[in-house]
Formats: C-alpha cells, sequence, structure tokens
C-alpha cells in the first residue's frame, strides 16, 4: 500500500484565495515548487480544497481512451452493476476565478461490484490482462470528462471509492499531477449493495469513518449521485492550481 497523502483542505473564502493565488504567484517568480494540492470549482464566493489522497497499490496505466469503462475489451465482457453517469469537472485557478481547463487527462478506476480490480495479482485474485473499470479522457472544453460505470464495491479493510488521476500532459518530462479518491454516502451503499449483485458478497466490513484513508480528508471527497432512469449520476468539480 502506498503511503498516505497528509494533505487535507477546508474552506476558503474568496479573500483568503486571492491572497493565496497571490503568494503562489510569488513563489512561482522565485522559481519554489507549488504544493501538490487542489481547489475544487463551487458556485459562489468559496472554493473547497480538495486533499490529495494515496494512488494504491491498483493503479496501472493501461492508456484506455474510453467514455464506457464497463466491460473489458480483451474479451468483450461488460461488468454489472448499478449504472453511473460520472462527470469529472475540472477547472484552473487564476487571480481568484475557476476557468475551465481543457485537454487534461483525467484517469478513474475501482473494483467491481465484488470487490475485484482488473490487471493486477492480489492474493485474493489474479486479473492479469483483463482491464475492465479503467479507462481515460481528455476533458473538453469546458472542462469535462465524462464516464459511464457502475457503482463500486467494496473489499476488506476499505470503504466504497472510486481513484481519480489527473494529468496535464502525461506524455511531457514536466507534468502536473493530482491523485485523489471519491467516496459515497453510507445510506446510499447500503441501499445500492441490498441489491444483486452486490448483495452476494454479503455484509461489508467497512464504512467511511471506518477507513483510515478516508478519515484523512474523505468528507471533502463526497460524491453526491442523484437518481437517473438509467440508474446514477454525479459530477465532481476539481480546480487546480497549476505552475
Amino acid at each position: 500500500m502506498h503511503a498516505e497523502d497528509e494533505h487535507v483542505g477546508r474552506l476558503l473564502s474568496r479573500r483568503e484565495v486571492i491572497r493565496l493565488l497571490g503568494r503562489s504567484a510569488a513563489s512561482l517568480m522565485a522559481g519554489a515548487l507549488i504544493p501538490q494540492w487542489a481547489l475544487a470549482s463551487t458556485p459562489g464566493p468559496a472554493c473547497v480544497v480538495r486533499p490529495q489522497q494515496t494512488e494504491g497499490p491498483y493503479f496501472v496505466d493501461e492508456r484506455l481512451n474510453r467514455t464506457d469503462i464497463r466491460s473489458d475489451p480483451t474479451n468483450g465482457q461488460i461488468k454489472t452493476g448499478t449504472p453511473l453517469a460520472l462527470t469529472v469537472l475540472l477547472s484552473r485557478m487564476s487571480v481568484g476565478n475557476c476557468q475551465p481547463l481543457a485537454d487534461a487527462q483525467v484517469d478513474i478506476w475501482h473494483c467491481d461490484a465484488l470487490g475485484i480490480y482488473s490487471d493486477v495479482e492480489d492474493p485474493r485474485f489474479n486479473t492479469i490482462d483483463q482491464k475492465f473499470l479503467r479507462g481515460y479522457q481528455l476533458t473538453d472544453a469546458r472542462g469535462e470528462a465524462k464516464f459511464l460505470t457502475i457503482y463500486p464495491g467494496w473489499y476488506q479493510g476499505r470503504t466504497v471509492h472510486i481513484h481519480v488521476k489527473v494529468r496535464t500532459n502525461p506524455q511531457a518530462k514536466l507534468s502536473f499531477e493530482f491523485t485523489s479518491q471519491m467516496y459515497f454516502d453510507d445510506v446510499l451503499s447500503d441501499r445500492v449493495y441490498a441489491d444483486t449483485p452486490y448483495a452476494t458478497k454479503g455484509k461489508r466490513t467497512a464504512r467511511n469513518q471506518d477507513d483510515r484513508i478516508f478519515r484523512r480528508g474523505g468528507d471533502q471527497l463526497l460524491l453526491a449521485p442523484t437518481e437517473t432512469p438509467d440508474g446514477l449520476a454525479a459530477t465532481f468539480a476539481i480546480g487546480l492550481q497549476l505552475p
């Protein structure tokens, strides 16, 4: 398991954001490194600091450019579960404003309904060469990267989560990177897990506050899905302070 990131966010006023940006600009002029944390774009006069969290042991840079990540491109099989339409919305912090960030690469990956990841070897499973529930999108002119996936399952020691990694230019030597995780309200997870195929795994062993990684800022990384005719939909907004 990778070491946890210790940066935890808080709510900033607009005045604090502008003052922070002023200090960051001075650091840039002096050649200082930019701290690796992100600001989430929200309507109104406030921005929320999003904490980074551990990448975890299951990231594989598959370079799968696709919107629908439910299928395994090696055999065409589709993972079943409650459909989740997920939009990651990126903005760039500049002079106190959040502007859309286009052409950034957004990777997401997570386990299936039974808690299994693809293309990894684990004491519980071996899925090498399978590539389900992984993929990336480049953000469009609105800063949006859209994915169709399923509600993730659970496994021992972790609460329900989706991993996300943002890279501005992953092929270059100098690339800004932000890595974190997205979480769900426990009540919603209980409701989803009452149905198949999740119910076949039995009662989960860890809720949000039982998870040591969630306790390091996870309450600021919660998704708020809404019901749709096809399942659930959610948007996760992140504003990045880029060098």
